[in-house]
């Protein structure tokens, strides 16, 4: 029998690390090979002057020597700075159409802005571009509880959203961790995949309509209810993970699901990864309609999440021989009848635990349990930043190839002699792998002391090339941003890459949204 969770601890505060308070160089130093584009126009007080004609005084930032605009110019991983001296916050889709008819004209470069929670680069500025915000347009338009249809401006944040419809018996069909600050807009525009993608899949499915406004100032408005639509090109896909490349998202017309009655999460100890695979094709199977999630992380993202956060009981016990498990798994699932709904999962588990595919277990007994064994998950991410810095790839895999991209980046910098966890001269602490088995997403994140070339240099491009030999995707759900924009060849053939220039060029001929990003 399943052991019950442990006591919920929350957490508000992170350890505290140089990681948050070291000196941060400029991109463009730290890639001297990236130079400005000289056709874009340096921004001047007839700029200005314009600017304030369209916004209000606080609609406006100007960097100062004591306000640089940090937070706007910093990516979250504080691996990229921009240096732009300007911060646009319109409040309005016609104030954000005014804005770019202009810059569009004098060809001011912009970058469009969420909740700068992206992990490649692409809502942060590579030299001066002007950074619009879109943190002031977080209105909740309308929500047709009939149909469960959100329409919502695009700076609305993701848990505000879900906060939203959950008091109207709703869920948005998507969960990230980032939940608390990234945007819907954004979320779009880099088509975020998330925890629940096995269960509500793409957004390009859930997004309804979208309203863009294009860099030449055009309003394009398509906000529309309809689940079926097939007048034409359904041109709103192009937008859905353009990274801010094509247009500006300011509106976003969502189908949300019932919420579900009852929620269950399983946190088990898996000896192998060939294991992890078969829990999985057992639970598609016998779980079926109600599986959610379907989470695994390896022994090392684990040590390294209960290292950093030492204040958090772990939720299982080696075993007498002191013998830790090589992966964990979460399972959650979610449906309309807990009682079957638990039957269903206790049922699934003595089945595993009896095949010896997994080696121990247990189960959430009520909310607060539930939420502490998805901490174990959610909480990696910020585990293996907390020292100095991470590189995250973010990539899909056919599953039997999925962990063997960890297993082969570890013998890559041990080779180089660049890894260990005790030894501080080397600048990897490690390598981890954890990610959505249900969709094939691997998130490969090396803990580091430092941001270091000579490791770049050994990741990239060899896992790039490694994703490749498979048949993967360098980009799971992260998007390409500034990051990838080089490696895109790895994923994409060259008349595929032609048309992606094709399109950006028609709708941007000037260049100016998101420059030195995407492609």
């Amino acid at each position: 029998m399943f052991k019950k969770a442990i006591v919920s601890i929350r957490y508000n505060s992170l350890k505290k690390s140089n990681f948050y308070y070291r000196s941060l160089s400029y991109t463009s130093e730290r890639y001297p090979q990236v130079q400005r584009d000289t056709k874009f126009k340096r921004l001047n007080e007839d700029d200005i002057s314009h600017f304030n004609s369209i916004l209000s005084k606080d609609q406006i930032l100007h960097a100062t020597p004591d306000n640089p605009l940090i937070i706007y110019n910093e990516d979250w991983m504080k691996k990229y700075k921009g240096q732009s001296s300007l911060v646009l916050k319109p409040k309005t889709t016609t104030q954000v159409s005014q804005i770019l008819a202009y810059c569009n004209k004098v060809q001011l470069a912009m970058v469009p802005q969420g909740g700068n929670t992206g992990l490649v680069g692409g809502s942060v500025p590579v030299f001066d571009e002007i950074i619009l915000s879109l943190s002031n347009m977080n209105n909740i338009r309308s929500f047709d509880e009939l149909t469960g249809v959100l329409k919502c401006d695009a700076g609305v944040i993701l848990q505000n959203a879900m906060d939203y419809v959950s008091d109207k018996g709703h869920v948005i069909p998507l969960d990230l961790g980032a939940k608390g600050s990234c945007q819907m807009g954004g979320v779009v525009a880099t088509n975020a995949g998330g925890l629940r993608f096995i269960k509500y899949g793409s957004l390009h499915g859930s997004v309804l309509g979208l309203e863009v406004v294009l860099p030449n100032g055009q309003i394009l408005n398509s906000m529309k209810s309809l689940r079926k639509d097939n007048t034409g090109y359904d041109w709103k896909q192009l937008f859905i993970g353009s990274e801010g490349t094509l247009g500006i998202v300011t509106g976003v017309s969502i189908l949300t699901a019932p919420k579900p009655k009852a929620n269950n999460v399983a946190f088990l100890a898996v000896d192998s990864f060939s294991n992890v695979l078969e829990v999985f094709k057992r639970a598609k199977g016998e779980l079926n309609e109600i599986l959610s999630a379907f989470e695994f992380m390896d022994s090392t993202a684990e040590k390294l999440t209960e290292k950093y956060l030492p204040d958090l009981p772990f939720p299982l016990e080696s075993d007498q021989e002191g013998n830790e498990p090589s992966f964990y798994v979460l399972i959650e699932t979610s449906g309309s009848n807990k009682e079957h709904d638990d039957n269903k999962l206790e049922s699934f588990l003595e089945k595993v635990m009896e095949s010896e595919l997994i080696v121990d277990g247990t189960i959430a007994q009520d909310e607060t349990e539930l939420t502490n064994l998805w901490n174990w998950r959610e909480m990696i991410p910020e585990s293996t930043q907390m020292n100095g810095g991470v590189y995250k790839y973010d990539v899909s895999l056919p599953l039997p190839d999925l962990y063997s991209l960890v297993e082969a980046t570890n013998e890559r910098l041990k080779k180089f002699n660049l890894m260990s966890e005790t030894e501080s001269s080397k600048p990897v602490i490690a390598a981890v792998g954890f990610g959505h088995i249900g969709d094939g997403n691997l998130h490969l994140n090396i803990a580091v002391r430092e941001y270091n070339k000579e490791v770049e240099k050994v990741l990239e491009p060899f896992i790039y090339e490694f994703v490749s030999s498979k048949n993967g995707s360098i980009s799971a759900e992260h998007g390409l941003g500034f990051q990838k924009k080089n490696y895109i060849k790895y994923s994409k053939n060259d008349n595929e890459i032609q048309i992606m220039k094709d399109i950006k060029r028609e709708f941007d001929p000037n260049g100016i949204l998101n420059p030195y990003k995407c492609v």
